[in-house]
């Protein structure tokens, strides 16, 4: 229910550009008897009053305390619907897989200019790291337009090109040929205007470390999915985050030459005889912690490597987003995948590797490690913007957490890592307005995080609805 207490007010101007995706549009805005989940993983706490004003959360208190409203306020009776913060995508994706080409044709990626950020910020992501870009130029001009208010997207923060070595994993990234070429692509990118790096699977060990201080130069980090360099090498030689977490952790594999990547299907084989439990793979946790590494979660797209998951109703929900052949592409891909799960050990091992990384990701965090969370919409599609990235809440509950533990994850610890937690990440005074409000308890049930009602960015209110219906079929086109 809406109401207008006080004088009427002019309603904040929203550029042109966003307003057909607007809900909410007022100076001020007070949301009544709602529940709060604070980002902070605190209990959630029942028939609170969060007050909005000229973009930024004035105060957060129980209702009915007799707290004056500001004047001309729009408020909102919000009984039965629950506010947590934007959620801080820390492995996000401008791009998407095109369709499967056939037998001797390329893998390639489109960027998704259009449809990617309009369904990140509809599934309540209001800040984006990219983790890596195949069109670093237009990210960069998408984050310009977005920050101009031209058109709806999360605030982004760019990850220069892939730092990969060889043989570069696909024919969009550039190939080092030594530490002075990976200190270069640093540099230049960094005068580019890009915020971090990301370290690639066939990075060396040298590389990696001019990289490394190529970007601490700046004042920057960087990030690594890894493969040739293991973990505990990538800690010793400065590296700020890993990327994906244990399943890409080569360092168990016997026999593993220095600075090669044995694979990963290899290195998970050898990873499936262990014990989470054991030393090994403890032993490596304590030195991540020990040398403040980060991790972050993209149990979403590991997920869909297991046979017949996640469940075809999350899949139904994605459908109509994606482009018809690209719905036919990763259909006819699951589908081999549940064929081939009685026939040999892959489906086997993608189901041990889920449940092994879950173990890991709460093992990691309840000794005080700094996990983060992101969708990662690649692998061979499904996972989209958004929608991945609540999907990753449900599975980190499924990996133990509690649904406020979660959320935490996936916002005030990516603001920390970020530097912005004094701007988002929590709901709390002085915070930029930048809200997830959805229908139902998530701290009950945290399916519930799929029923978002509005988005807040900036204190306006954004309709998820009118996001994703603007992008119709277009994932994986455009």
């Amino acid at each position: 229910m809406w109401a207008a207490i006080g004088c009427a007010v002019a309603a904040a101007q929203v550029p042109d550009g966003l307003k057909p995706f607007v809900k909410v549009d007022a100076p001020a805005v007070v949301m009544v008897h709602v529940r709060v989940i604070d980002g902070t993983g605190a209990p959630a706490r029942d028939d609170q009053r969060v007050v909005i004003e000229n973009g930024k959360i004035v105060s957060v208190s129980a209702d009915g305390g007799g707290e004056p409203l500001p004047t001309g306020a729009t408020v909102l009776d919000m009984t039965g619907k629950t506010v947590f913060p934007g959620l801080v995508g820390m492995h996000e994706h401008l791009f998407y897989p095109e369709p499967d080409g056939g037998p001797g044709l390329l893998p390639l990626y489109g960027e998704m200019a259009d449809s990617a950020p309009r369904l990140y910020l509809a599934g309540g992501v209001t800040a984006a790291r990219t983790a890596g870009s195949v069109e670093p130029y237009t990210d960069i001009s998408l984050k310009q337009l977005i920050d101009a208010g031209k058109m709806p997207g999360p605030k982004l923060f760019l990850t220069g090109p892939y730092l990969e070595g060889s043989p570069a994993l696909g024919p969009q990234l550039h190939t080092l040929t030594g530490p002075d070429d990976a200190a270069r692509l640093v540099n230049y990118w960094a005068a580019e205007g890009m915020t971090s790096f990301k370290a690639y699977m066939h990075i060396t060990p040298e590389e990696l470390k001019a990289a490394i201080d190529a970007a601490h130069a700046h004042g920057l980090k960087i990030t690594g999915h890894l493969c040739a360099v293991g973990f505990q090498e990538a800690a010793a030689l400065g590296i700020d985050n890993l990327e994906h977490g244990l399943v890409v952790d080569t360092e168990f594999t016997p026999g593993k030459q220095e600075g090669v990547c044995p694979g990963q299907r290899v290195g998970q084989e050898a990873l499936a005889k262990l014990d989470v439990e054991g030393e090994q793979i403890q032993g490596t946790i304590r030195d991540l912690i020990a040398h403040h590494v980060a991790v972050t979660s993209t149990l979403a797209i590991f997920e869909s490597f297991a046979p017949n998951r996640p469940p075809m109703s999350e899949e139904m929900r994605v459908r109509a987003s994606l482009l018809p052949d690209a719905w036919g592409s990763f259909m006819t891909t699951r589908a081999a995948i549940a064929e081939r799960a009685a026939e040999g050990p892959a489906p086997y091992l993608a189901t041990r590797m889920l449940q092994m990384e879950m173990q890991f990701e709460h093992d990691f965090v309840k000794q005080g490690g700094l996990l983060m969370a992101g969708c990662d919409p690649t692998g061979y599609g499904g996972v989209l913007p958004g929608f991945g990235d609540q999907r990753n809440l449900e599975l980190l509950v499924e990996a133990g957490f509690t649904p406020e533990e979660a959320i935490h994850i996936a916002t005030e610890n990516g603001a920390i890592w970020l530097g912005e937690a004094d701007h988002f990440g929590t709901i709390a005074a002085g915070r930029d307005a930048d809200l997830v409000v959805v229908d139902g308890n998530p701290a009950r049930n945290i399916a519930d995080v799929e029923k978002v009602d509005t988005v807040y960015k900036d204190g306006v209110g954004y309709d998820p609805e009118k996001l994703i219906a603007s992008v119709h079929g277009l994932m994986g086109l455009r």
